[in-house]
């Protein structure tokens, strides 16, 4: 028997305890009230357990050496920057993501947030609420152009439905999907060339040392006068600081923000108050439909390494590794 503690939002309720269970399994979900950000509470927290289905808290290298019985991190979600792969290649701890699972569900959110924020929300909303009867034009989203930065499986979700939209689409991509851009007609350009013809940029691409800050003063002064720019994949692709300035000089017209450098957002960023962005707490990829697969996937891949199986499509570290057990 192994134990399974979920450390993700959300895992108190899903398929993977019965799957867990019915395979003879304890699955387990972290106290709510710690703060897993606090690497000794994280390890505290996560010593017992044997794999750990995890959120975005972050495991630093201190963290993955301190809890030697952890042999597996499932990632609930596809991003994983917040683990400390080299760590966790030393102590052949295996780094699984659940892809396929939520690319849907985000690019819904990324739509809802580009229409809401292209036409004036939240402004709209407190104006009324103030008691304020405003009616002024904003530009029409119908035939406007839509850079893609990343066209992945969420960013050919988003494409699709912004195509639905009358909207003009282009992509950037390290590694282009070329043939899904043939047949959707989207041009695939280079990086400057998609931040100085889009009305709209949204973020779809990993945090990594070449992404991190892509969005910064100087790519935001090649930008179009009134951008707006959306961001439900990796807060680090964006220096807030350099985003904060576009938001106020009104260089950026508005932004929709899912994800921040620092998450929880503190409450003292002026990103909070500012009536031309929209927020939420890191939720783009969670609806009814991903959560129950991103569960039962993060259960399948811990029970396929019990089997000796090895679900490579899901691992994202221990590349060329065949010697693996538990």
């Amino acid at each position: 028997m192994v134990r399974v503690l979920c450390t993700a939002l959300n895992g108190e309720s899903g398929p993977h305890f019965g799957m867990l269970q019915d395979a003879g399994h304890e699955c387990c979900v972290v106290d709510r009230k710690l703060n897993l950000w606090d690497p000794a509470v994280l390890i505290q927290a996560t010593k017992d357990f044997d794999a750990v289905i995890a959120g975005s808290e972050p495991w630093p290298a201190e963290v993955v050496a301190a809890v030697p019985r952890v042999r597996v991190l499932a990632r609930a979600g596809v991003g994983f920057d917040a683990i400390h792969l080299p760590s966790c290649d030393e102590r052949r701890v295996v780094v699984a993501t659940t892809p396929g699972c939520n690319h849907h569900s985000v690019a819904e959110h990324t739509i809802a947030m580009l229409m809401a924020v292209g036409r004036g929300f939240p402004a709209l909303d407190q104006e009324v609420r103030r008691g304020e009867w405003n009616r002024n034009p904003s530009p029409r989203i119908w035939g406007r152009t839509l850079g893609l930065v990343g066209l992945g499986r969420i960013g050919q979700a988003t494409a699709i439905r912004a195509l639905g939209l009358g909207m003009h689409v282009i992509a950037y991509d390290p590694f282009p999907p070329a043939a899904f851009a043939a047949q959707h007609g989207i041009p695939l350009v280079p990086l400057e060339q998609l931040i100085a013809e889009s009305d709209f940029i949204s973020l779809h691409l990993p945090a990594t040392a070449q992404t991190r800050h892509m969005i910064n003063d100087a790519s935001i002064a090649r930008m179009k006068p009134g951008v707006i720019i959306i961001n439900t994949a990796r807060g680090p692709l964006i220096d807030e600081p350099a985003l904060i300035r576009g938001l106020q000089s009104g260089k950026i017209r508005g932004a929709g923000l899912d994800v921040f450098e620092t998450e929880p957002l503190p409450l003292s960023s002026p990103l909070v108050s500012m009536p031309n962005v929209m927020l939420a707490g890191h939720v783009a990829g969670l609806d009814n439909e991903s959560h129950d697969a991103t569960w039962a996937l993060a259960a399948e891949i811990i029970l396929r390494l019990l089997r000796g199986e090895w679900p490579a499509e899901c691992i994202q570290n221990l590349k060329g590794s065949s010697s693996w057990t538990w």
